[in-house]
């Protein structure tokens, strides 16, 4: 696509954010120019930018605040307006709303006669399911939100449009939830929650019409998750018990010690007064995952295993402020994982970076950063961002530290 082409895609998607914020182009200009503390911009200005004539590099911070959009995403899309990365404009695809028909999408179109389908189309689905979560193991969010979105669009549209069995129904259905679970997934790595907790809802709707008990789990712990690192965590806390006691006793080891692994996670979020009932369910987690016998675990807990466990029981110290756990646990971690999954990487890296800083250890919290930064250069994560964030707060701590200083000039705090 021509840079041209590009420009005018990244115009139209600030004019939808404006228009989405009830904005006029002159009180967008107005409040950018409050938040930024400079009187220069105009409305002309802001029309340039929407009919694609300019990017508004310098302004990216101010609109991200003013638009309330992740800063990472608008970065990412100017960067694909100039030419110089690839991949999708944020915004230039439908959202998931759009994408869907209008009411319950799962139901089926009124006299549908559309060319029947059988085992293989479910079974052809269920593999670019997995070919996704496996690209999510070596890709951000960003990179694959658009063709998440896509994949489980054209997935409903066979439920809903094509014919079928009662049998291949059902399991086309467990596809689709498991489809809404890795692109909600995929959608809140990208900053976009709101689509990710639309992606979650459809798929626990059609795990529950599925009668897919561990997998209606997986999405409300999925969707857990996004609240506890979102500013909701005494929701997160209730959901994700909820997510327990929807699998049941019965549910494979691997699922249930995820599931009881979310728990821990959205008590850590909650404070330390809920500090002892992460603990306990870290250790519930870690003997879910021992036990012996009970069904196979699903194709999509694949990666839950006892060195991910550790990954959590690490996350939640260094949440809770017990950073003599939490440092062994991060480098032992760190040392033997895949250098491929450069966003975990940088992630682990950013809660060791924390850690050492609760030690007071800020040399070490500083080169942990560093290496973090530079790990993340080019990760279209917004979670990753974030989390650069919250350890520039953390370094500037100690800011008459050198080493800190160095980072912190390296990679100046805004706002």
């Amino acid at each position: 696509m021509q840079t041209t082409e590009r420009k005018k895609q990244f115009g139209a998607y600030l004019a939808r954010l404006r228009r989405e914020a009830r904005l006029t182009q002159r009180q967008l200009a107005d409040r950018l120019c409050a938040v930024s503390g400079l009187t220069t911009l105009t409305r002309n200005e802001v029309g340039r930018w929407e009919q694609g004539r300019r990017i508004p590099d310098a302004w990216l911070p101010a609109l991200a605040t003013v638009l309330a959009v992740p800063l990472g995403t608008l970065e990412r899309a100017a960067a694909y307006a100039r030419g110089e990365a690839e991949g999708l404009l944020p915004g230039a695809f439908a959202t998931l709303a759009d994408l869907l028909p209008p009411g319950d999408p799962l139901e089926p179109v009124a006299g549908r006669t559309g060319r029947r389908i059988g085992p293989s189309t479910v079974a052809a689905l269920a593999a670019r399911v997995h070919g996704l979560r496996l690209a999510d193991d070596v890709l951000a969010g960003g990179d694959l939100i658009g063709p998440a979105f896509r994949e489980l669009s054209g997935a409903v549209r066979l439920h809903r449009e094509r014919t079928y069995d009662e049998e291949t129904g059902s399991a086309l259905l467990v596809q689709i939830g498991e489809l809404a679970q890795i692109t909600g997934w995929i959608a809140s790595d990208a900053g976009e929650h709101e689509q990710a907790a639309q992606a979650y809802q459809l798929g626990i709707s059609a795990a529950r019409q599925a009668g897919d008990t561990a997998l209606t789990a997986n999405l409300a712990g999925s969707l857990a998750y996004q609240l506890s690192n979102t500013g909701h965590e005494l929701e997160a806390v209730d959901l994700a018990r909820a997510a327990v006691a929807e699998a049941g006793p019965d549910a494979p080891a691997q699922t249930r010690a995820l599931f009881l692994d979310r728990v821990a996670w959205a008590h850590a979020k909650a404070g330390r007064t809920h500090a002892q009932e992460a603990m306990r369910a870290l250790g519930a987690a870690h003997d879910a995952l021992t036990e012996d016998g009970g069904p196979e675990a699903p194709q999509w807990a694949y990666w839950v295993s006892r060195e991910e466990l550790e990954v959590m029981d690490a996350r939640v110290f260094t949440e809770l402020h017990r950073p003599l756990r939490a440092v062994p646990l991060l480098r032992s971690v760190l040392e033997r994982y895949d250098a491929t999954h450069a966003r975990e990487l940088a992630l682990y890296l950013s809660w060791l970076a924390v850690a050492y800083a609760d030690a007071n250890e800020p040399e070490a919290a500083a080169e942990t950063a560093a290496r973090m930064f530079e790990l993340s250069a080019d990760v279209a994560s917004e979670r990753t961002t974030e989390r650069g964030r919250f350890v520039l707060h953390r370094l500037a701590e100690h800011d008459d530290v050198p080493e800190v200083r160095a980072v912190l000039a390296e990679h100046p705090l805004a706002g």
